[in-house]
């Protein structure tokens, strides 16, 4: 099921569509979120031709576990560093 990265128009952020984390695209709606829950956020910045940002998705953000532990704990935000560099 896609998370809230399906509808973001960066490539990079569409990649990661799929993760079982629970992603935030930056913005005002992730920080409040934190903020209500009283949160550490968990901020990931990549761009898509990125290397060792791929393992790090396949390696962790694809993991079920790991993906349970960070949505259950952080409030997650992708970032894609060519559109904030």
């Amino acid at each position: 099921m896609p998370n809230r990265l399906a509808g973001e128009s960066s490539l990079y952020l569409r990649q990661h569509r799929e993760n079982p984390v629970d992603w935030h695209p930056w913005g005002e709606e992730a920080w409040e979120r934190a903020r209500r829950e009283d949160r550490p956020v968990l901020v990931s910045i990549g761009y898509s031709s990125c290397h060792w940002c791929h393992v790090m998705e396949r390696e962790s953000f694809e993991d079920e576990a790991t993906a349970r532990v960070m949505n259950e704990l952080l409030v997650c935000i992708k970032v894609d560093r060519e559109e904030r560099p």
